[in-house]
């Protein structure tokens, strides 16, 4: 076949009704297992079986009774003059002519039957409202909507009429789910404005007749039924073999947890997409052979691989399930659905998307008499009462079925009661409307707020219009954000740029530091202290020492001291002599020790005499600072010459090895700096105090020295044992005055719990490092918090922090505290594998950026080139994004 006559064969497909187009690639089925028969009357009007999906959802009824989740309802408002006497007539008309309408359900000799009452008036609930106002009239039309059913006595329609002016109504029709689905909504109204029609005389009253009905529902169960035995069991077959192995969870991005019992508590968002946008996806669709369903569909699946990373995704899709034309006018549960896996890994092209998406909806098209119920029994996926088995999302185009209701002298319009229930995680439903594509997402609020649904439909509009510009993009080049949002996340959230000291050393800090107060206290230890110029003059001689071993810039020299004053000049001498401090805790085992020395190639290493024995075997020259201290005092106790700038080595700290072998991070001086200058989440200043409670290979202990030492503030050592015990703590911290510390998370907690005012004499309090527990954040805000209480996150490689975020509230049922925003001269990019950003809320990789970046692993070239990452993705303004490495190593 040309493809002139294929394009012209798929749009006249296109425009036939889901049940004509269902029937029509029944009839076309060669391989289907069977191809529809006709349907026959049962003999026993009185009951009926139940159909597949009828039993299931008895069943649920049975496990959960007295819910509304399967209400379904629709209103209409009708403006104009209106005949209550030929209302109740026409919904007496209906029930009587729709067996549906007058079922209940009960067990009979161990199973569930239909049971069918005979044709008798309805209850039409009338509520004149018109002197209490719309407003009041639909919340009592969503508390009726939200009525539950009595599947055993019914009835399971209700119908109520508001009258809220003379000229005014709203008849609400209410089905349960049982008897009824959407295309059934349309039928009903379509049946009343005919028979209402025809009651008040019209001019059209004579063309009106309700033809008879051939079928009722419970024919067609008794036909479904019979057809199990002998003719389910190949497309049974056909989909064990396509779900084998398919993931049980679509891992969408939420906002809040998932939990542990579906509440299918649901809300509803709606959006017009423009009408050249649904044209040029039906000329796209019919040049590549496809439907504007496939297209819409391979479009969603491009979505959710974006949002969530899987390659293998599983959606549902209902489909009006009346593959006969009798079934057509009819009321009833007749809808099932079809499961649609889709393979998009290799990021492949929007074109080769959209050809696998035709092959699985044709596959399962030609499976789709296997009722959804009967393939859930069936397969036996894991169930869990948190959500649905085998897909959680859905997709469907639907036709508009009830635009074109007209009655003499009354105008109907639909009416919107927002009581809406979710049976899915999420519904996305398009239909063809004259303002172009209607997009209704129906969602649970038990993990979507309305924000986050607003965005997906935005990002999926953005989408569908990159997809019409370019096909051949690969699905992980398709646009995503709009250029508000590409300025909102890469430009307006990371602009940080703040003055800070980055091109001077930070001895050369330190020093002018001296000049200003050289008597202030500058470190304490136990009863020990030292003035400014006092660790100035110590240092010197360090460093006048350590040049004497022929140290040069960006040499690491291992520092492996307890926590005392010798560990500060230490670490100040180093820098001084040119070279970059690697320092070594005396706690961690032998082997850690000796890989770091050996892996860092230190030529020396500064120690004290107690430690000796548990200094590894090393080829470095060791020099005790107390032991040799008479050698060392003997030097020069002016500053030394630099010999290096704000880009020379600070230090080199390795990382825990957590997710691999450790890797020394290569820290420049200007990225300490940047920490402790002119930055947006703490003020320090020569009135502060802070105090050292980190382990010195921690890089907290950074944020610690620096941050006093280079603003003239107090450091106050904190020993180990005392950090380990509370009360002894929290007497430290006020008997220095403590104004400014950073705590690790479980320190904070412990603090928190024994004594749960300790930080209430703090001006800023920091924790980070690992996951918190909020309801200890909470206890300490409502005991006794600090001035600012801070949760900090940075990894190793952006010196210290990378975000911060202060906490002044934490709402009830929160499960985790946000890292925040920035920090100065700090970019912040979540990415997905591509290295495109992802949006709001959406799970990717954080990519750290800015001048407090590490230089590099040392010693790890192709490491280095790998981690850290240069601009690959322009952004508005033709800007690019700095160099960044991936926060999680």
């Amino acid at each position: 076949m040309d493809p002139k006559t294929m394009r012209h064969l798929t749009q006249r497909i296109e425009n036939l009704s889901p049940a004509k187009r269902a029937l029509l690639e029944a009839k076309l089925r060669a391989k289907a297992p069977f191809a529809p028969e006709r349907i026959l009357p049962r003999e026993h009007r009185a009951t009926a079986p139940l159909s597949f999906n009828q039993e299931s959802l008895w069943f649920l009824e049975q496990l959960n009774p007295n819910t509304s989740t399967y209400n379904l309802y629709d209103a209409k408002r009708l403006s104009g003059e209106l005949h209550l006497e030929a209302v109740q007539r026409a919904l007496d008309t209906i029930v009587a002519r729709h067996e549906s309408l007058r079922t209940t359900f009960r067990e009979a000799e161990g199973a569930p039957q239909q049971f069918i009452a005979g044709a008798q008036a309805v209850k039409l609930h009338f509520l004149d409202l018109t002197s209490q106002g719309e407003a009041e009239a639909l919340r009592l039309l969503r508390t009726e909507a939200e009525r539950p059913f009595d599947l055993a006595h019914g009835p399971l329609v209700r119908f109520t009429l508001v009258k809220l002016h003379e000229q005014e109504h709203v008849l609400l029709a209410l089905f349960h789910h049982i008897i009824s689905d959407g295309w059934s909504v349309g039928v009903f109204w379509q049946e009343f404005a005919q028979a209402y029609q025809r009651l008040t005389r019209g001019p059209a009253a004579q063309t009106l007749e309700l033809p008879q009905l051939p079928l009722q529902f419970g024919d067609y169960a008794v036909w479904l039924r019979e057809r199990q035995a002998q003719e389910f069991g190949p497309q049974l077959a056909y989909w064990k073999t396509q779900l084998a192995g398919a993931p049980a969870l679509l891992e969408l991005p939420t906002d809040r947890p998932r939990p542990a019992l579906q509440s299918f508590r649901g809300a509803q968002q709606i959006v017009y997409f423009p009408t050249q946008l649904r044209d040029e996806l039906k000329a796209f669709s019919q040049c590549e052979g496809v439907t504007l369903f496939m297209t819409l569909l391979a479009a969603f699946n491009a979505l959710l691989t974006r949002y969530t990373g899987q390659e293998d995704l599983v959606v549902g899709s209902p489909l009006a399930g009346r593959t006969h034309t009798e079934t057509e006018a009819l009321i009833g549960f007749f809808v099932n659905t079809l499961v649609l896996r889709t393979d998009v890994t290799g990021d492949p092209t929007f074109r080769e998307l959209l050809q696998r998406v035709r092959d699985t909806a044709l596959n399962a098209y030609s499976h789709q008499d296997t009722p959804f119920e009967k393939l859930v029994a069936e397969l036996r996926p894991e169930r869990s009462l948190s959500y649905n088995p085998i897909f959680q999302t859905a997709f469907a185009l639907q036709n508009e079925t009830i635009s074109d209701l007209k009655i003499s002298g009354l105008t109907l319009s639909p009416v919107k009661l927002g009581s809406v229930t979710a049976k899915f995680d999420l519904f996305l439903s398009l239909c063809e409307v004259p303002e172009g594509l209607r997009a209704t997402v129906e969602y649970s609020t038990d993990l979507f707020d309305a924000t986050t649904i607003e965005r997906l439909l935005q990002h999926y509009q953005t989408l569908l219009q990159g997809i019409v510009t370019d096909p051949a993009q690969r699905l992980s080049a398709l646009p995503l954000l709009s250029a508000a949002e590409q300025q909102q996340l890469l430009l307006e959230w990371n602009d940080t740029a703040t003055d800070y000291p980055g091109e001077i050393s930070i001895q050369q800090l330190f020093e002018a530091q001296v000049v200003r107060t050289p008597n202030a206290i500058a470190v304490v230890a136990g009863e020990l202290q030292l003035s400014f110029g006092e660790l100035n003059r110590r240092a010197n001689q360090v460093a006048h020492y350590l040049r004497q071993q022929n140290i040069t810039p960006d040499t690491p020299i291992a520092l492996f001291t307890d926590r005392t004053l010798l560990m500060v000049i230490g670490m100040l001498g180093i820098l001084k002599a040119g070279g970059a401090y690697l320092p070594l805790d005396p706690g961690y085992p032998k082997s850690r020790l000796q890989f770091m020395l050996e892996d860092a190639h230190a030529p020396v290493l500064l120690t004290q005499q107690r430690l000796l024995s548990a200094v590894p075997k090393t080829t470095a020259h060791v020099v005790c600072l107390d032991r040799d201290w008479n050698a060392i005092a003997m030097q020069p106790e002016d500053n030394p010459v630099p010999v290096t700038t704000s880009e020379s080595l600070a230090y080199v700290i390795y990382t825990s090895g957590s997710t691999g072998q450790p890797k020394g991070t290569a820290i420049p001086q200007r990225a300490v700096n940047r920490l402790v200058f002119n930055t947006n989440y703490v003020r320090l200043d020569a009135t502060d105090c802070i105090a050292q409670v980190s382990n010195v290979s921690f890089d907290a202990a950074t944020f610690e020295l620096w941050g006093a030492l280079l603003h003239g503030a107090k450091l106050v050592l904190i020993q180990k044992d005392i950090a380990l015990s509370p009360v002894e703590f929290v007497a430290q911290l006020r008997r220095h005055k403590v104004t400014t510390m950073f705590v690790t998370t479980a320190l904070f907690n412990a603090l928190s719990r024994e004594v749960p005012d300790a930080f209430s004499t703090l001006k800023t309090v920091m924790f980070g490092g690992e996951a918190c527990d909020p309801n200890c954040v909470r206890d300490v805000l409502k005991n006794g918090a600090p001035q600012r209480l801070l949760h900090v996150y940075g990894p190793t490689e952006s010196t210290t922090f990378a975000s911060w975020h202060l906490i002044e509230t934490v709402p009830e049922g929160a499960t985790t505290i946000p890292i925040g925003r920035p920090l100065s001269n700090t970019t912040l990019y979540v990415l997905d594998r591509h290295l495109n950003p992802v949006p709001i809320g959406v799970h990717g990789e954080l990519y750290v950026g800015g001048t407090g970046l590490a230089r590099e692993y040392w010693r790890r070239e192709e490491l280095t080139a790998e981690k850290f990452v240069g601009g690959r993705w322009s952004v508005v303004g033709g800007r690019f994004v700095a160099e960044c490495v991936p926060a999680q190593q």
